[in-house]
């Protein structure tokens, strides 16, 4: 993934609602599984076959570093082939090297996108360095490989190259977006094209670098009788203000009328601020929409996702499993961390048979800080839908294997971007079942009520010094009470709010009588709308 960020901190608690309980659709545990002389790597693409797995591409270290002559450098390019049997924990290797440059320099980059159909692993673009162009590049290419042939040839110790096809298409210059499908079509999501070497200092300075978020949902239909690919490209969507997403989550899901569908899920970076979204994105066969009234707060890059259906309550669950975020829990207390540090946060987001989203954290953690670039591999043996997602009514009452998670980065501390000189982190090469069963009675997930407020309340900068900054969000037009209480709750200061308009505002507002290293509550009220956030004064 690559993390482009400015050099500010701003950390305070968010304290919307109280926080309460929910009982839990399921209960999830994870498992450590060993496997010897498995390698760590974050940030590939992978296929299965048979039990088995193909794993493409993808990174050998940890979390990129700030310098841009040693950010995603070829060192840690993975130019294996790599075969793992998670039953039997036993892997395979092969070069790349008997392969065309072409297909060689693609599959060793990071962050390309991929969907596997039947026997075919599509991997599509991705970002590393090209000797044919003597630069760090994002690849214009759609790579073809019959997944079931590799596997059997790489434990064999046979030729594989009959099984790799290479097309070009320029559209297909993307990394760090998502591929998906919707019944038969395809659904690039997101993503850019970088060229050049990362700079965190911008593109004009040191090397310079392009950096072109393709702002869209790019929809085409792929048909392969095994020897040529063709591409039809169908009209798509741009939209720069919400579709402007990276190394995030995009998951298919199973919509209330019971279609298929795609949900984007958070993502990287905000327009007018280096911060992720919180808000998602629905894709359905004919439109997407823009979900303002849900928020999701953990979470935020790309990480392990399982998405499980339950048809006899219309819910559509979607699991995260660690990773980077923007907000964590301590204590039953929503904090928020601008840095978006590493996270070892469980988290599901919900969608009911109204569609409403809500997020709720799982009293089970990631044993570290772990998740980011990883990825779930299901275990396709459990009863899913078309589109891969399980069903939640077919589990029981003892705890199922229902996929794996494997790689990632593996970070010593919540906060190393700054730090980073390439020991803080390391490509995680500890593998986990994970395992699902029916909730007991007793069994409960934190909902998260910030997730379901319309106001969407942002105050900076926090610390403060008495001058606030905030932005909110309004469904309609409606007058707003600000207030600012004392953390004993004397009321300290009020203002009305009026003449605003639908969608975010923004109001600023000195308050001169705030002590130096004291806590307060600012309240956010409308007629049938509350949220409090506490703020710190340092002057």
């Amino acid at each position: 993934m690559i993390y482009t960020k400015k050099t500010f901190t701003l950390i305070f608690l968010l304290i919307s609602f109280i926080s309460h309980s929910q009982t839990a659709p399921f209960e999830i545990s994870i498992e450590p599984v060993n496997i010897e002389n498995l390698g760590g790597i974050q940030s590939y693409v992978f296929g299965q076959a048979n039990g088995k797995w193909l794993v493409l591409g993808g990174r050998l270290d940890g979390l990129h570093q700030r310098q841009p002559w040693a950010s995603f450098d070829i060192a840690g390019h993975n130019n294996q082939i790599i075969v793992v049997d998670p039953v039997a924990q036993q892997k395979w290797t092969a070069s790349l090297a008997s392969l065309p440059i072409a297909i060689q320099e693609q599959l060793s980059s990071t962050n390309m996108e991929f969907y596997q159909e039947n026997d075919y692993l599509y991997c599509i673009g991705g970002y590393g360095f090209s000797a044919t162009e003597n630069d760090h590049t994002t690849y214009s290419k759609l790579t073809a490989v019959k997944v079931s042939g590799v596997i059997n040839a790489v434990i064999n110790g046979t030729s594989f190259n009959a099984f790799f096809r290479q097309i070009t298409d320029p559209l297909f210059q993307v990394t760090g977006g998502r591929l998906k499908k919707i019944d038969n079509t395809f659904y690039l999501l997101g993503g850019q094209k970088f060229i050049g070497r990362y700079n965190p200092m911008g593109p004009n300075n040191g090397p310079g670098f392009i950096q072109e978020y393709t702002d869209a949902i790019r929809i085409f239909n792929l048909s392969d009788n095994g020897t040529t690919i063709n591409i039809t490209h169908l009209p798509s969507y741009t939209d720069s203000v919400n579709l402007h997403r990276r190394d995030y989550n995009a998951e298919q899901q199973i919509l209330p009328d019971g279609s298929e569908g795609i949900t984007m899920f958070s993502g990287v970076f905000q327009h007018n601020v280096d911060l992720p979204f919180l808000n998602a994105v629905t894709i359905n066969s004919s439109s997407y929409t823009v979900n303002n009234s849900f928020q999701q707060y953990y979470n935020h890059y790309h990480c392990p996702v399982l998405p499980i259906y339950s048809e006899i309550n219309n819910e559509m669950h979607t699991v995260f499993f660690g990773g980077i975020a923007q907000f964590y829990d301590n204590a039953g207390t929503l904090v928020q961390d601008d840095n978006v540090p590493f996270v070892n946060t469980i988290a599901r987001v919900t969608r009911d048979n109204t569609g409403t989203m809500t997020e709720h954290k799982l009293p089970v953690e990631m044993p570290a800080l772990l998740g980011a670039g990883a990825e779930f591999i299901p275990n396709l043996s459990f009863p899913h839908f078309n589109n891969e997602v399980f069903k939640l009514d077919s589990i029981t009452d003892n705890y199922t294997l229902i996929g794996y998670i494997y790689g990632g980065i593996s970070s010593s501390a919540a906060n190393i971007f700054f730090t980073n000189d390439g020991t803080q982190s390391s490509a995680n090469n500890q593998m986990f079942k994970v395992l699902i069963k029916k909730a007991t009675p007793l069994a409960v997930d934190d909902i998260n009520p910030a997730s379901i407020s319309d106001l969407n309340l942002n105050i900076y900068p926090n610390p403060n010094k008495g001058y606030l900054k905030i932005s909110f969000n309004l469904t309609k037009i409606e007058d707003v009470v600000l207030s600012i209480y004392d953390i004993k709750g004397a009321l300290i200061d009020e203002a009305k709010l009026s003449n605003l308009k639908i969608g975010e505002n923004n109001f600023e507002k000195e308050v001169s009588n705030l002590s130096n290293g004291s806590t307060y509550l600012i309240t956010l009220k409308t007629a049938n709308n509350k949220v409090t956030q506490k703020i710190i004064v340092k002057k």
